[in-house]
């Protein structure tokens, strides 16, 4: 086993008479992932050095030196010559070590009154309000498509399934804004995590404030937080903001796997509704006559990834005593993986469901069942006074008679004295859809309005996340 002696200095070496074990510096190191913190740990380094400076504790002159290195560190991780050390456990540490090689006793100065506790808490905290922001962005640009491609498709119908099995015929449009109101949720609930979130851990210290005349309040405003901490423990030990936002990731992502499983299903021989465009589709190493929908899969397989991170952040989160405990650490890897994989994800649905070619003919024929229009049926016994379900149960029977006869449905229904020929007019193909008038239905007009709507509420969702007039 080896050992650091003189090689490695920490922040915490005072108290120890030798160096950290090499297994040690292994096991506990975190640099290799959280080095895209290093901006926020910037700004927020930053924000401290102007409290400290007000506080007294820092003279200007002090404080332009260590805001000079501050600005020459960025620089540095930027361009990718920032040269670390064994000793930098963290891009909290390597940032600190290297102010203070560059600005001496003043950059010694920068962790006054601050712990890596609420530091590190301060950095993930702003790193999620971005990244979160940049999610919904991401999501709307995906509902932008699916609205898209609605308003294309215009009157066009097919099947609509229960169970997997065909049900009502409903217009594609009503079809796709289905995906798209269940990603607006999605947007409301990243919206109303990152308003969550949106405190401010900086001044908590390593879990108990300071004694020195900081204004947690002060820095707060500086770093664009709506509020400080309440409770200095609560402060930093809290992650329930991560634990919310790998949630509504692992929801976005569960949305995205039922929009791949639809194209994988309708891109089959066996229902041929829709064709995939070469760029969003893959071939086969050994079968030539193949094209795969790679891209739906995955979104399907990267699920189960990004559930798999919310589960073992709940795991980590479970039992831990207050205050702060190092298994926070293991916080921020299934975030940075459930943000990576999602952005990718939604990135590449959003090019599959714009480029898809609908078969529109194919669709309406599998919907002119005669058998989808059975609803109708039962709806129009009940414009004449049967009650539904006695009207339910009788269609049901000619369903069943026309099934084991093999008997035109069609036929049967004309030939019956309660439906004649109003019924047997129910079955033409596009009646049935061309019927569903209810608002929030899937016919035609029900559907124009609902697309008004869904533009609205676009609209909205950027207005309120920043995002400007596209989110392209």
């Amino acid at each position: 086993m080896g050992r650091h002696d003189a090689l490695v200095s920490t922040l915490w070496q005072g108290r120890f008479a030798g160096g950290p074990a090499d297994e040690l510096l292994a096991f506990t190191v975190s640099l290799p992932f959280d080095q895209r913190l290093a901006a926020d740990d910037l700004d927020g380094s930053r924000a401290h050095v102007t409290g400290l400076t007000r506080a007294g504790i820092l003279s200007e002159d002090e404080a332009d030196l260590v805001r000079t290195a501050l600005d020459r560190v960025g620089e540095e991780l930027r361009k990718g010559t920032f040269a670390f050390e064994p000793g930098d456990e963290d891009i909290h540490t390597a940032i600190e070590r290297r102010v203070t090689e560059l600005a001496g006793p003043a950059g010694a100065k920068l962790h006054t009154g601050r712990s890596r506790n609420d530091q590190v808490a301060t950095a993930l905290r702003l790193w999620c309000k971005r990244e979160l922001t940049t999610l919904a962005e991401r999501v709307v640009w995906l509902q932008r498509v699916l609205l898209e491609r609605a308003r294309e498709v215009g009157p066009a119908y097919l099947p609509g399934y229960t169970h997997l099995q065909q049900a009502q015929p409903v217009t594609l449009g009503h079809h796709l804004l289905a995906h798209g109101w269940a990603l607006a949720r999605d947007v409301d609930r990243l919206a109303d995590c990152r308003r969550r979130l949106d405190v401010s851990p900086l001044g908590a210290g390593a879990l108990a404030g300071s004694s020195l005349p900081l204004d947690p309040d002060f820095t707060a405003q500086e770093l664009g937080f709506a509020a400080r901490f309440e409770n200095s423990i609560d402060a930093v030990s809290d992650r329930d903001f991560v634990a919310e936002a790998l949630f509504v990731l692992s929801l976005v992502a569960v949305h995205l796997s039922r929009m791949g499983e639809e194209v994988i299903l309708w891109s089959t021989a066996e229902f041929g509704f829709v064709r995939l465009d070469d760029a969003y589709a893959t071939g086969s190493s050994m079968l030539p006559q193949k094209k795969n929908p790679d891209i739906a899969e995955l979104a399907r397989g990267k699920a189960g990834r990004l559930i798999g991170d919310l589960a073992g952040m709940l795991a980590t989160l479970k039992g831990l005593p207050l205050s702060y405990n190092r298994d926070l650490q293991e916080d921020k890897e299934p975030l940075f993986d459930a943000v990576e994989q999602l952005s990718l994800a939604l990135a590449a649905m959003a090019g599959l469901y714009a480029t898809l070619a609908f078969d529109l003919d194919r669709m309406q024929r599998a919907a002119d069942s005669p058998y989808a229009a059975a609803t109708d049926l039962a709806e129009l016994l009940v414009d004449r006074g049967v009650p539904f379900r006695d009207a339910h149960a009788l269609v049901g029977a000619l369903v069943r008679d026309s099934l084991e006869r093999h008997v035109p449905l069609t036929e049967l229904v004309e030939a019956h004295p309660d439906l004649g020929f109003d019924g047997a007019a129910l079955l033409e193909p596009g009646r049935p859809v061309a019927r569903r008038r209810t608002p929030g239905g899937a016919g035609p007009e029900a559907v124009e309005e609902q697309l008004e709507h869904f533009e609205r509420r676009l609209a909205f969702d950027a207005e309120r996340l920043g995002l400007g007039e596209s989110s392209e």
